[in-house]
Order: C-alpha cells, then structure tokens, then sequence
C-alpha cells in the first residue's frame, strides 16, 4: 500500500508541482540533423534483500518529426528470492528487446505503443509432466503517458499501458495493466 501511495505522489508531482516550470522540450523541425532527432532514456531499478530485482532496460529513439517517433530498446532484469518460500532459493535472469513508437498528443501526454519479446523462465508441460524452462514471451502494450521535462533535453515519464498479449500462465507481469516511470535524455 505504501508502494502506491508513493507512485500518487510522484504522478501528482510531476502534474502540478513541475508545471510551475518551464515546458522546455526538445523541439525538431525539417532542418534538424540525424542525431539532432535522436533521444536515449530508459527504466533503471534495484531492490536488494530476501527478494532482489534489478531491472536496466535503455532505450534509444528517433523524433521523425514534433510528434512522432519510434524507436528500440534492450531488456535485462535479474531476479533472486532468498529461502522465503515454499520454492526456497530462487534466482534468474531476464532478457529480451523491444520496439516502440509514441505520439505526442500536447507538450507533455502522448500515446505509445511496445512490442516487447522476452526471455524468462516458465513451466512448460512436457510428456514427462511439468518441468521449468526457457521460453521467449511475447507482449504487446498500448496505451499513453506523460512527460515532464527537466531542463533543454531531459524529462521525466509516466506510463500507464495495457498488455494485449498478457498469459498469465507465462507472463512476468501480475497483471495486463503495467505502469512505468522512466527517463529521457
């Protein structure tokens, strides 16, 4: 409960509070450069003890034009459960890539759309019963977000998206909803 009276704070944060600011962002137009157009950011996180989760997903991006870009990103997270369950010792990794377009709506929402294909362990049903194993999951989300910016190129975002390929059987994700807080630069 806590964990989601902090995320409020946060989106609210970033709504009210960082609007008294200027609404810098990076801006292209049709004389803009290559690299001009280009943007990098991504999701960082760490939690360490009996349960340790550490999550680096970098992205890079491509600004076609004010509102529209695309671009890719690569997935790593490493998982570790210290003998607090029935399970006892846990431990995996977790990899994978992704494509993704966004599309500026104002300054600061926009609606997005991922791909995503991952690599993680799943419990495949063999003619020998069931057993653990690899497998490469797929994920589609769509949904929107918004942006706050810090200074000339960086910003903040917040992304509520749904998952329109969730199996809860195989997926890593609790739920179809995912919600995400991320960086650009």
């Amino acid at each position: 409960m806590k964990k989601l009276y902090l995320s409020i704070l946060i989106i609210f944060t970033f709504l009210f509070v960082g609007t008294q600011y200027g609404h810098a962002q990076k801006y292209v137009d049709e004389n803009s450069s290559f690299f001009d157009r280009l943007y990098f950011g991504g999701n960082f996180g760490i939690q360490l003890g009996s349960f340790t989760h550490i999550e680096a997903s970098p992205i890079a991006g491509y600004m076609v034009n004010q509102d529209l870009s695309f671009g890719a990103g690569v997935i790593y997270q490493y998982f570790r459960i210290k003998g607090t369950t029935q399970v006892g010792n846990y431990e995996t990794n977790i990899y994978g890539g992704k494509l993704f377009g966004r599309y500026n709506i104002s300054s600061q929402f926009f609606g997005y759309s991922e791909y995503e294909n991952i690599n993680l362990d799943v419990i495949l049903n063999t003619p020998t019963g069931y057993e653990l194993g690899r497998a490469w999951v797929p994920a589609f989300f769509i949904g929107g977000g918004y942006f706050q910016p810090i200074g000339n190129r960086a910003g903040f975002t917040v992304m509520a998206l749904y998952n329109l390929l969730h199996n809860p059987l195989r997926s890593p994700y609790n739920s179809p909803f995912v919600f995400r807080v991320g960086f650009t630069i």
